[in-house]
């Protein structure tokens, strides 16, 4: 027991001996990290502000950018679409020979203008003229032998069944004189409409058969601009009454329909709906098969704010320009619209009288001063 007792007073004293010869070197070691510290703290401060002062001097020495503005001016803005179209006769026609025969009279030719009524061709007439003209004496004949039997009915000298057969033979043969009145007329072959002839496929000398054709009419006072709609359209259309379009075959002549007809199906996989255009043509410059360039606005701000596409900026995820003020620019989101050409509407974020920087915007930060170059009302003005 007592070599244990006298080992631990040993390690005991060794251990004091220790820690009274190390006091020197903590205290040493504290004051020097309370003195160091600070010091790195204020040292990297320093250089902190050293940047910032060789920064602010860098952009101090560098000229500010150059940039051009477009003041904000309220105007309209419309978003359209362009699309193609054919122009149709509002009406056309085929007329065709109802009877049989030789065409002995031709009217008409290519270009021929036509009123109702106009006599296109005549049929040779003499067989249905005399298939009239008997038909025309077995009435006669009937109707006098029924007037003469009720005069004699009433002294009962006929029976009735007399009288019965007598009237009906005088609606019969009544009938068969109007059936062949009416094919005597029809030798006679008119125009069911007014409008102009396009195709003629008769001469005379030729045989005709029933429903054989004789000429194409076509009206065309008024035309139809047949034009495709997309599907995600038909709702902006059926808003419209009115569509200007351009006809490139007349050197882009500009013209005004109305809005006839939108068909309830589409007619190909293109899921086009077709939609028919009134449009006037009383001189008849518009020529069916023309293609016409239909413009068909969707949306329109009359008093709205817009500015280039390529005006717009990201910055940490969220669109925007950069107004400037005083030779000073701002970042500022804005809410974009529909787009009009090359310009999107602003309807949120810009007030009238703002200048928005359009060109040097791609080199400018948030806070910087700009040298504004030149200030325009319209983009056309740059080339200018």
């Amino acid at each position: 027991m007592e070599p244990n007792s006298t080992q631990k007073k040993k390690f005991l004293q060794l251990f004091l001996r220790f820690i009274w010869k190390s006091i020197p070197i903590i205290t040493v070691a504290l004051v020097t990290a309370l003195v160091i510290f600070p010091l790195g703290k204020k040292i990297s401060a320093q250089k902190t502000d050293l940047a910032e002062k060789q920064s602010l001097q860098i952009k101090a020495a560098q000229p500010a950018t150059n940039v051009i503005t477009m003041k904000m001016i309220p105007g309209m803005v419309m978003e359209k679409i362009s699309l193609p179209g054919v122009a149709k006769p509002w009406i056309s026609l085929r007329a065709a020979s109802e009877v049989k025969g030789k065409i002995v009279t031709k009217m008409i030719d290519q270009g021929t203008r036509l009123k109702k009524g106009d006599i296109l061709a005549v049929i040779d007439k003499r067989d249905y003229q005399n298939i009239y003209d008997s038909a025309l004496a077995s009435y006669e004949t009937a109707l006098t032998k029924k007037n003469r039997f009720v005069a004699l009915s009433t002294n009962q000298f006929v029976t009735q069944s007399q009288l019965d057969d007598a009237g009906a033979r005088v609606k019969t043969t009544k009938a068969a004189m109007d059936t062949a009145k009416l094919n005597l007329s029809r030798c006679t072959i008119r125009s069911p409409m007014e409008g102009v002839v396009d195709r003629v496929y008769i001469e005379i000398g030729d045989f005709l058969s029933i429903g054989d054709p004789v000429a194409t009419i076509l009206q065309i006072d008024q035309l139809k601009i047949e034009v495709g709609i997309p599907e995600s359209d038909v709702a902006a259309v059926r808003k419209l009454t009115t569509f200007d379009m351009t006809i490139d075959a007349l050197g882009g002549q500009t013209y005004t329909g109305e809005y006839h007809y939108l068909f309830k199906t589409t007619d190909s996989m293109a899921r086009l709906y077709n939609l028919e255009i009134k449009v006037d043509n009383p001189g008849h410059q518009i020529l069916p098969g023309m293609f016409a360039r239909v413009n068909i606005i969707k949306n329109q701000a009359p008093q709205g704010l817009a500015v280039p596409i390529y005006a717009l900026v990201t910055i940490k995820k969220k669109t925007g320009v950069f107004v400037e003020k005083e030779n000073t620019v701002h970042f500022r989101p804005v809410t974009t619209g529909f787009l009009d050409g090359w310009k999107t509407q602003i309807p949120e974020g810009l007030s009238p009288g703002e200048n928005v920087v359009v060109v040097g915007h791609k080199i400018i930060e948030d806070g910087e001063t700009v040298n504004v170059t030149k200030s325009i009302l319209k983009m056309e003005e740059l080339t200018q």
